[in-house]
């Protein structure tokens, strides 16, 4: 299954395997073989947790190379702006009080709350998804159902 990511997201993730696969896992090698020169291994706590710290690295290379293959990398070039869709940024109205937000929508890896980036399967980007300008949907919060409506879709 293709997972969809903006150039940006992807290149984040082929950075971070570079570096996992040419600093972080010589560094860790370095530790186990340091912690296994000291002695009996059945008693080593620094070499079982190197060996854990190694481990754990391994599984994140394995999971980083995992998202890399099964990305479908989405350009702006490619993306139409007449309906909410992967990678556009959504600017919404609350209906009840007028309060805007603003929204870009992006891959599960590529979220972040902080710099108003919104997973592609967040429940608000599911709602959102296929409206047009004008067009009002629901969103379900802890406080209820509120009310909101598509002001400004763009790139």
């Amino acid at each position: 299954m293709k997972h969809p990511m903006t150039p940006k997201g992807h290149q984040a993730l082929t950075e971070e395997l570079h570096r996992l696969k040419t600093t972080e896992r010589p560094k860790i090698i370095a530790e186990v073989a340091e912690a296994r020169s000291h002695g009996d291994l059945s008693e080593n706590a620094e070499y079982d947790a190197a060996r854990e710290k190694h481990s754990l690295l391994e599984g994140r290379i394995r999971a980083v190379e995992g998202k890399l293959a099964a990305a479908h990398v989405i350009h702006p070039y490619q993306i139409d702006t007449s309906r909410v869709v992967f990678g556009v940024t959504v600017t919404i109205a609350d209906a009840d009080t007028g309060d805007e937000q603003t929204w870009t929508l992006v891959g599960e890896d590529e979220a972040d709350l902080k710099i108003a980036k919104i997973s592609i399967s967040s429940p608000i980007a599911r709602a959102m998804i296929g409206k047009s300008v004008g067009d009002q949907f629901e969103i379900r919060t802890p406080r209820g159902i509120k009310e909101c409506e598509i002001i400004l879709i763009s790139i």
